[in-house]
Parts: C-alpha cells; structure tokens; sequence
C-alpha cells in the first residue's frame, strides 16, 4: 500500500516536476511571459491606464515607465482598494489584505492578497513545495498522515466595510478548499484564533493523537509550539508523539539560530528540513536541494522580479536589472511586480544568487535591517554565521536576538551591542563574544577595517537577555505568533533601548 500511494503520488507531481525543469533553459522566456500576462491583465485598471499599460510591448517599455514603489508610494492605492474601489491596481474588488509583519515597528502595511494571487502564487507555491519534497524524498510516507500548519489569526479591529484584514497564513486558510483542510491540522476554527497562548493549548489538544508527519511554519513560533506538547505529553523528543514525523517546511525568520535546538527536541537521524520563502506580497523560492541552502526561485507564478544592487540602493535613479542580467554572489534589494496589484514594489528583502541554471537565491536579510553606522554594512547574513560559529565553539544555543549600535559611550568607545536570550548559555561569555566579533571580521571586509586597531569601532559587546525577554516585547506590541518577528539588526538604538528597559 505505501509503494502504491508513494507511486500516486510521483504520477500526480511528474508534470509539474518537469515544467520546473525548464527553469534551466528557459529562465528569461518564462518571466517575460510572466510580464506580459500581467500587464495585459492590468490594462484596464486605474494603475494600468495612468501607465498606458496598452502601450507596453517589452521590458524595456515597463522599466522605463514604471517607478519603483515603496508601500508609503502605492499607499493611496491601496487604501482605494480597501475602501472598496473596484480596478485600482487589479481588476475587480480585492477584498483580502495582510498586515504585513515585515518590521516590528507600530506602523502597519496592509498588502493587497487577490483571488488571482491566492491561486497562481501561493497555493502554487504550497502545492510545489509538496512537489520538490517528494522528488528530493521518494521514500516519504508524507501523503499518509497530517501536515501541522502554524499560522496567524485574523484582525477584525482593521477590517474595513468592504475589506477583511489578517495575517496572510489565516488568509490562506480562510480560502482553501475543503480537501486542502482535510489534510492539515489543526481545524480552521483553532488555527485562527486570535490570542496566541490560548491558540497553542487549544492546538495542542487537538493534534497531539493524530498522526503528523510534517511541520510547516516559522522556526520561532513552532518551536514554542513544540515545547508546549512535549511538557505536556511529558515525552523528551517530538518522535516520541508523532513517531512518523518527517519534515519540517519552515520560513519567515532564518533557521540557523534554531538548528541546535531543533536538534535537541527531534532527534530522529533522517528529520529532514526545507526552508521556504513565503510572505504576504508572495511565494517566492524552496529548497529544492538538501544539501544546498540555497533555494529554488519560482518564476512561473504570478510574480516578475527585478533586482536593485545594494550599492545602488540609496540613488536616485538605481540601476535596476530583470532576472536574466543578476550576477552571483552580489547583494540585491529584490522588487516584484505581482497578480496581487503590486507594481515595481520593493518588498525590503535582499538576496544573493547562488546559481543561474537554475536561478537558486539565498535571503540574506532586510534592506532596513542592518548596521551601517560606521561603515562596517553589517547584514543578517553576516550575524547568522557569526552567531552559528560563536554557538558551535562555546556550546551556546540561542532563543533569539537583536543588536544595535553605541554610537559613543562615556568612555568616547563605539561599538555594536548584541543582546542575546540563550536557550543554553555559552561555556565562557567573554569568548562567545570573541569568537562571534573575530568570525564577523573573516566575513565582513568593511567590519575588519572599522574593527582595525579598535579605532573606528571596538569589540562588539554581549548583553544577557532574561528569559522570556523578547517574548514579553512582541507581546506588549500585541505581535504574539503568526509571521512576527524580532528585529535582528537596527541601525538605530530605538528597538534595543525598548528592550534594555524591558530586561531590567
């Protein structure tokens, strides 16, 4: 019976499989296909006659007439669209939108999410992340048990009388089929409740008897989750309750300061985890690879990409280039034109491209998060590896983080100052924080030139968070579970002097 559903199950992918394939050889023909769809769709809407999308012929003619948008640009738009404006940026009514939890500051987005985007792009991209699982595992026995799906919960408080505001996994939700329900867990009525710690009893209740053989969520709100069910199973790992448990399809916030303790809780030698990219304005890339980081770019949805250099970022006029023209290895803000009625928009995530045949890209953080107060342009890439090597030499595991820079103490020092809740402390303080400066220094050029001769910048500073600590501050901004995240690196102090009075 198992070779017979894992054969339907290969039967069923196949064709999809092979389009995917494509990706190698026809990479620029599929996006500019892309393009045009688009833009032909969008022709008749206010956006689509204020750009003369009739007129629109190639690349050239849309990157020449179209500006680059920021949500505080297209904000008018969408505020049409919420209110209940029919054709804005997308044809006919939008009555979707995600508050997007891209930053943590109190200013919210409200991301429109289409009928057309729900299905070319984010089932799609759902239904392929199945896809390219199953041809990198064909033993899997996934189509056999239940998939645990953690996400968020609406916001009626924002809704409008012509628009439903809410996280985009309870969007989702909300909009899937009732066989796409039949095969996850926990019920809609629990998975979109609204109070977090409420919500992880009441899931927990739910799914602790049934037979789980996948995790999909972010790595931070699944790992409370988790510890939630095993206190109260009184089991030691998660195998111990769902003996079946296979894989574990995560997103949203990077996985690498979690490794370690996913390790400790699922002990089982063949857990196997794929890293998706999921966010409100769209599906973009999976693992398609075990052995690779990297993760595959999905250019046959509902999305166009484009590319600003980092160092072209802060122009005026950046130089922007489609797809094909990327190079490797250089860091890029990434901007989607998308079914959702997103046009040219940056989204303020930045990527670099491992690969071309097929395109493969790896996050490596926001275009707000950084530090780049001294020159040293110290991104979240960079902060995971440190972390990584700094955990790995002094036996540290870490719940979470955030670091910011001291422009200048009494002493007249300037430094970084990372305040860090460890889940395991390391074995010597002082040498973690060592280790972790040293790495950012091997990696980070420019951080090794501030660093030099503790001149422009001095050793980074590690403060101890207490328990709980970052926890009890997204809770305060009512940021508990969904997509939420801490902020990892800030170019100012606003975030860490919130937090510092918090830890007190």
């Amino acid at each position: 019976m198992d070779f017979i559903t894992r054969l339907a199950d290969s039967v069923y992918f196949a064709p999809r499989y092979r389009r995917i394939e494509r990706y190698v050889t026809h990479a620029e023909e599929i996006q500019q296909e892309v393009m045009r769809r688009l833009v032909s769709k969008a022709t008749d809407t206010e956006w689509g006659k204020k750009f003369n999308y009739k007129t629109i012929k190639d690349y050239s003619q849309f990157a020449s007439r179209l500006p680059i948008q920021t949500y505080e640009e297209v904000k008018t738009w969408v505020e049409r669209a919420r209110q209940g404006e029919k054709n804005v940026l997308w044809p006919g009514s939008t009555v979707w939108f995600a508050k997007s939890s891209g930053t943590t500051n109190d200013k919210s987005k409200f991301i429109p999410v289409t009928s057309d985007s729900i299905q070319d792009t984010h089932y799609r991209g759902g239904k392929d992340a199945v896809a390219l699982y199953l041809h990198m595992n064909p033993k899997s026995h996934f189509s056999k048990g239940k998939s645990l799906v953690l996400g968020g919960s609406h916001a009626p408080n924002l809704n409008t009388n012509n628009s439903l505001v809410g996280d985009l996994s309870a969007i989702l939700i909300e909009n899937m089929p009732a066989m796409g329900m039949y095969l996850r867990v926990p019920s809609k009525q629990t998975a979109l409740m609204e109070h977090f710690e409420p919500k992880m009893e009441a899931i927990a209740n739910e799914v602790i008897s049934k037979n789980v053989v996948s995790l999909s969520g972010v790595p931070s709100w699944m790992l409370v989750l988790i510890k939630h069910i095993l206190k109260k199973t009184g089991k030691k790992t998660l195998e111990q309750v769902w003996p079946n448990l296979e894989v574990f399809f995560h997103g949203g916030v990077a996985f690498t300061p979690y490794r370690e303790q996913y390790k400790q809780i699922i002990r089982k030698s063949d857990m196997l985890y794929v890293e998706t990219y999921n966010a409100s304005e769209g599906y973009f890339s999976t693992q398609n690879d075990l052995t690779d980081p990297a993760m595959l770019l999905m250019i046959d949805y509902g999305i166009f990409y484009e590319f600003i250099p980092m160092d072209e970022l802060e122009k005026k006029n950046p130089k922007v280039v489609p797809l094909w023209d990327v190079e490797l290895n250089k860091n890029y803000a990434m901007v989607i034109s998308t079914s959702a009625g997103l046009w040219r928009y940056m989204i303020g995530d930045t990527v670099k491209f491992t690969s071309k045949d097929p395109y493969k890209i790896v996050i490596t953080g926001r275009t707000k998060h950084f530090i780049n107060a001294f020159g040293e342009e110290l991104i979240v890439d960079n902060a995971e590896k440190g972390l990584a090597k700094a955990c790995a030499k002094t036996g540290a595991l870490i719940t979470d983080y955030s670091a910011a820079p001291v422009f200048m103490d009494k002493n007249a020092k300037c430094r970084h100052q990372w305040l860090i809740e460890f889940a395991k402390m390391p074995d010597n303080l002082e040498r973690f924080a060592k280790i972790l400066d040293d790495t950012l220094k091997e990696i980070n050029s420019d951080y090794e030139a501030k660093r030099q001769n503790d001149l422009a910048l001095q050793q980074l500073e590690v403060i101890v968070a207490r328990k709980g600590l970052f926890h009890d501050w997204l809770d305060r901004k009512g940021k508990l579970g969904g997509q939420h995240k801490i902020p990892r690196l800030s170019n100012t102090r606003t975030y860490i002097e919130d937090m510092l009075i918090l830890n007190k």
